[in-house]
């Protein structure tokens, strides 16, 4: 099957870009890497859009550290975040989660901004940016605005993006000195998405605990969190089991995505701990 698009523009800037997606009427479409949304419209479940590509805007990639937070464009590629030394050093979560994601064709195109706008609830970016307590840039019609990342992520494939609006970076703080961050997964077989994902991160303030594929959206373990900051990995897992409600599919039961949830969350503190899991 063919992909249907209503027509494509090149933009040259951001505020380009804008303009051509308040002139669409509200059938603009940001393609960026396209790895999503081309695949959508091959299958007709999306058409007639207009396509806005923002691939060529250079201000919309690349990583600095600026003070004590991490500012990640939105164009850069899954393969520069797996490379990146800043990322490596501030957000390994998401350098390690790169390998997790697909293959290396889809990484070498794919961008981190369009995996976050397109809130699969089985990818790993959503639940890594949710672990890490991002802050999300969006520019629209009005201006910029800063959006918490709890509220970015909505519901499947929604987010908080108002129309017109474009993801442009988004912001971890920078690493503690003795912060430990650890992604767990398990999937059928090497590049499929996650039966069951988890992200833990440890920092001085506690942790955070990040689940993906268990749910319309990624799930930010509030229960398991307070548990494992008591130092009670065994409540933890029984509150991660209670706040969770995985769905069924023909991949895996929902009894068993909750199963595997408290295993990866048990080999995920053993790592943390320094022990073998």
């Amino acid at each position: 099957m063919k992909a249907s698009a209503g027509g494509y523009a090149r933009a040259e800037s951001l505020g380009h870009a804008l303009e051509l997606l308040a002139a669409s009427d509200g059938h603009g479409r940001v393609l960026a890497g396209g790895q999503s949304l081309i695949a959508a419209m091959n299958m007709r479940l999306s058409v007639g859009d207009l396509l806005v590509d923002i691939s060529k805007i250079s201000d919309l990639s690349g990583v600095a550290v600026e003070g004590e937070t991490l500012r990640i464009g939105a164009l850069t590629r899954h393969a520069q975040i797996g490379s990146d030394p800043f990322v490596k050093t501030h957000a390994p979560l998401l350098t390690d989660a790169v390998s997790h994601i697909a293959h290396a064709a889809i990484r070498n195109r794919g961008t981190i901004g369009g995996a976050l706008a397109h809130a699969d609830p089985a990818a790993e970016f959503p639940a890594c940016a949710l672990a890490l307590g991002a802050t999300m840039h969006v520019e629209g019609p009005t201006g910029p605005r800063a959006i918490a990342v709890e509220d970015f992520f909505e519901e499947v494939f929604t987010t908080a993006l108002n129309e017109g609006e474009i993801l442009t970076s988004f912001t971890v703080p920078v690493a503690e000195a003795d912060e430990v961050q650890i992604i767990e997964e398990v999937a059928r077989r090497s590049g499929d998405y996650a039966l069951v994902g988890l992200c833990l991160v440890k920092r001085a303030a506690g942790h955070r605990i990040a689940l993906f594929s268990v749910g319309p959206k990624p799930i930010l373990a509030n229960g398991a969190m307070a548990a494992l900051d008591a130092g009670d990995l065994d409540a933890a897992v029984d509150a991660l089991s209670a706040e969770i409600d995985p769905p069924s599919d023909t991949q895996a039961s929902a009894a068993y995505r909750r199963h595997l949830a408290g295993v990866l969350l048990r080999r995920a503190v053993a790592r943390l701990k320094g022990e073998v899991a």
